[in-house]
């Protein structure tokens, strides 16, 4: 009897052993993340809050409006003010409300290994029932900005820099 109750218990503390909270464990669950055609993408290293914290932080700093902060995504907008000939030959007038650049930034990963995806649209009359919605290619500016929001998050980490 003594040995069948020192075997389970035996069984029982390896058991928990094994177990045990890891750190990735404590992590709540991350999205897959495709990645668009038109979209652009960087790996980062450092950990989903840390790029987050760091894309809204630069962007209030900034007076870019923070129109949707989740654990995984945030959205800005950039107000188009003033004429603009050439987005009104490319995307159409915006002339019933107000024309804006949104751009939405979607983040996963670990710890030290975080996926970021931005891609951008312009809005023509945002918020109005005449809103339209173009996508917007990336380019060497935006593809800047994403490497910004690298470098910023990065220097917020202990996590060795990935290139």
């Amino acid at each position: 009897m003594r040995r069948l109750l020192l075997t389970s218990f035996c069984a029982l503390a390896l058991g928990a052993c094994q177990s045990g909270s890891s750190h990735r464990s404590s992590l709540p669950e991350q999205p897959q993340l495709d990645v668009p055609a038109g979209a652009q993408s960087v790996n980062i290293a450092a950990g989903p809050e840390t790029v987050r914290a760091a894309l809204v932080s630069s962007a209030q700093e900034r007076g870019t409006v923070v129109i949707q902060d989740e654990p995984n995504m945030v959205v800005l907008e950039r107000p188009m003010t003033g004429e603009n000939p050439t987005l009104d030959a490319e995307f159409g007038p915006s002339d019933n409300g107000q024309r804006v650049i949104r751009i939405r930034v979607r983040f996963t990963g670990a710890p030290c290994q975080t996926l970021a995806v931005q891609d951008l649209a312009v809005i023509n009359n945002v918020r109005t029932a005449l809103e339209q919605s173009f996508v917007l290619p990336g380019n060497p500016n935006t593809l800047q900005s994403l490497q910004g929001l690298k470098s910023r998050a990065e220097q917020n980490s202990t996590c060795p820099p990935v290139s």
